[in-house]
């Protein structure tokens, strides 16, 4: 082979080589072309919708589901759409089970798998995974018994970055106020709830030490000191939340809204009701229940002479009968409270739900939310009502003619601070 062949064959080599440079990196560049949103109008669409069961048409083989945004899609349904049932927390459909249509129902949470029309809000599902309602209910129940258990709740009295410590404090039925100070390492997991929403638990965002602010609510899963003075905390979850009350002046079942004269600034209040809002009432006769927590002191009276009064059957607040009667709150010997200890997270939590429907003009309500562009407007989070017993009670322990002695005087932040947090646990 002569120099001209030899240098013809390393030419070619060279073109080749560079040939295939060339088509590798158009092959790449094309494949990251289909892969980003919005490059093609062939894009697959959001593979489906997760959100609760609304309403079932077994008849048209279609269910409605509102969304995790509130919105509300029809889902479609054929006899080549599977459906499982998985367990609440499962991470993969590994141990998920064969249902049928059958198996479905109202308040179930599913994740309708398919491509979904944005524009009519439909989805024909190819795959329907379901978590039951009771499953849901039986596992929330046993990680709230877990936050009551091992958990603390109120509001950031200081935040300390030199130590990596903050201080939470909150009050109990007798008015004392506990402190407890959470070293944050990097072992515990800190979450926010964002702003501005309806928040919930399992959307709260990871956070760090230096977003919590003096005034938030938080809570905290840990192991606490043998005094409870410290929490060697697992998972802190916080945010800037706003307390707010008043007595009811109007109530629109149609519309979801409630409105009230705010206790402090006397100023009207819209307060909007979402299908998350959870309301509860304080019981008929809590005042009573909790006259041993009164100026008296332990053992006081209610009013009329006597002592904390049991509820009606039914109720499943504090000091109801039954079971409960050992819980917390619970009458203890000599007509004292064993209660006195719980904070007002504990008690409020423990209330049972009621519907706007159960709202009466004139009552007194307390309810978290978090701050809005409209501060003539709040989206509840929690609401309370009933709550006047509560109020004078936290009214009659302020110094002798001092201006706070009054309902509309009292610290709603540093009083029910901590009781309200995210939808759902904790």
């Amino acid at each position: 082979m002569n120099n001209f062949q030899a240098s013809e064959r390393n030419f070619v080599t060279r073109l080749l080589i560079f040939i295939l440079t060339v088509i590798s990196v158009l092959s790449l560049s094309l494949v990251a072309l289909a892969q980003t949103p919005g490059a093609s109008p062939t894009a697959p669409a959001i593979a489906g919708v997760i959100g609760e069961v609304k309403d079932l048409d077994t008849a048209k083989n279609q269910i409605i589901v509102r969304a995790d945004s509130g919105v509300l899609y029809t889902v479609n349904l054929t006899e080549k759409t599977r459906y499982k049932r998985s367990a609440p927390g499962a991470k993969t459909l590994e141990n998920a089970t064969v249902i049928t249509l059958a198996d479905v129902g109202s308040g179930d949470r599913v994740w309708a798998y398919g491509r979904v029309s944005e524009p009519q809000k439909t989805v024909p599902a190819q795959m329907l995974v379901v978590m039951s309602k009771a499953d849901l209910a039986k596992k929330q129940e046993q990680e709230r018994a877990e936050w009551r258990r091992r958990g603390v709740s109120g509001i950031v009295a200081s935040v300390n970055p030199s130590t990596q410590e903050i201080t939470v404090s909150s009050r109990t039925l007798a008015g004392a106020p506990q402190s407890v100070i959470i070293p944050v390492t990097e072992k515990v997991m800190m979450r926010r709830y964002p702003p501005d929403t309806i928040p919930r638990y399992s959307e709260a965002k990871p956070s760090k030490l230096e977003e919590v602010k003096v005034g938030d609510q938080l809570r905290a899963l840990g192991d606490k000191s043998a005094d409870g003075t410290h929490l060697t905390a697992e998972e802190v979850v916080f945010g800037t939340f706003k307390i707010a009350g008043g007595t009811v002046t109007a109530i629109d079942p149609a519309t979801n809204q409630i409105k009230i004269n705010d206790l402090q600034t006397k100023k009207p209040l819209t307060i909007i009701l979402k299908p998350e809002s959870v309301l509860r009432r304080f019981p008929a006769g809590g005042g009573m229940m909790l006259g041993g927590m009164g100026p008296g002191g332990p053992g006081a009276q209610g009013p009329g002479g006597q002592g904390p009064q049991k509820q009606g059957p039914g109720s499943n607040g504090p000091g109801a009968q039954g079971p409960q009667k050992q819980g917390p709150g619970a009458p203890g010997p000599g007509g004292g409270t064993r209660g006195a200890g719980m904070n007002m997270a504990d008690l409020l939590e423990r209330l049972p739900i009621i519907s706007i429907n159960d709202l009466k003009v004139g009552e007194t309500i307390i309810m978290s939310s978090l701050q809005g562009a409209d501060p003539s407007q709040l989206t509840a989070i929690s609401l309370v009502t009933g709550i006047e017993p509560l109020l004078q009670m936290m009214a009659a322990r302020q110094p002798a003619g001092a201006q706070g002695a009054r309902p509309q005087g009292v610290d709603l932040n540093s009083s029910f601070g901590g009781m309200f947090g995210g939808v759902g646990v904790p």
